[in-house]
């Protein structure tokens, strides 16, 4: 299976008050592994950024302004998405830019799901770890993913930082065959250990998750009139 991570910058938050697409980066996986092969661009929005992005990107108007526009590359970006499962943190927003970038340039375009599939990560995390901080900077704490290097909002990095993420994230949906086919006698033959399972690494939520828990648990407790199943287990 081929998979393309992808990421935008912007010059602001909503499309339709006009703001644009300032960078792309996207990361090709084929199997579930780098095949080393990315497409990273800048571009020229024609207008300035306001002054959050510019504070989260560390991009200005002046950088972008000898970049191409985005109709000059948006057959290459198409051509490297296409066929490919996108996985888009918070599909929702950057579809909604790109989309409307691919409008500016005429109906023949379409929207980007009539060329290739969309999953949104944001959406496996919640499944994953329902009533906690989904953002990419907690999914690297509780994964265990380096983020230090993140000092500013970059498409290609955080595209870098969301394939780790989603490895990760999704590793224990195959782990369980390839477990019970290892040869434990082999492994330790060639010098490795295999984990007990009671040795598996958890990591406990930080402060501001646990404030998060308690906030869904008590509206929990509303819809109950009482404490809620979740309560009974934690006390059982």
């Amino acid at each position: 299976m081929r998979q393309v991570v992808l990421d935008t910058e912007t010059t602001g938050l909503a499309w339709e008050r006009g703001h644009r697409v300032v960078e792309i980066g996207c990361i090709e996986l084929l199997e579930r592994r780098p095949t080393g092969r990315r497409f990273q661009r800048y571009l020229n929005p024609g207008r300035e950024l306001d002054l959050g992005a510019q504070e989260v990107t560390g991009l200005t108007l002046e950088f972008l302004q000898d970049k191409p526009t985005f109709d000059q590359v948006a057959m290459e970006f198409l051509d490297f998405v296409r066929g490919a499962e996108l996985l888009i943190h918070n599909a929702d927003f950057d579809l909604g830019f790109l989309d409307n970038e691919l409008s500016l340039l005429g109906e023949g375009y379409g929207r980007l799901r009539d060329h290739c599939a969309v999953i949104d990560t944001l959406g496996l995390a919640r499944e994953r770890f329902p009533g906690q901080r989904n953002s990419l900077d907690a999914l690297c704490r509780r994964l265990g993913v380096d983020n230090a290097h993140r000092t500013l909002h970059g498409a290609l990095l955080d595209a870098e930082l969301l394939a780790e993420v989603y490895l990760a994230m999704t590793r224990g949906q195959n782990s369980l065959s390839m477990d019970l086919s290892v040869d434990h006698a082999a492994t330790a033959g060639a010098g490795l250990q295999a984990v007990p399972l009671g040795a598996i690494l958890v990591l406990p939520a930080a402060a501001d998750e646990l404030v998060e828990h308690e906030a869904v648990l008590k509206s929990l407790d509303k819809e109950v009139k009482g404490n809620c199943i979740w309560r009974s287990l934690a006390a059982s």
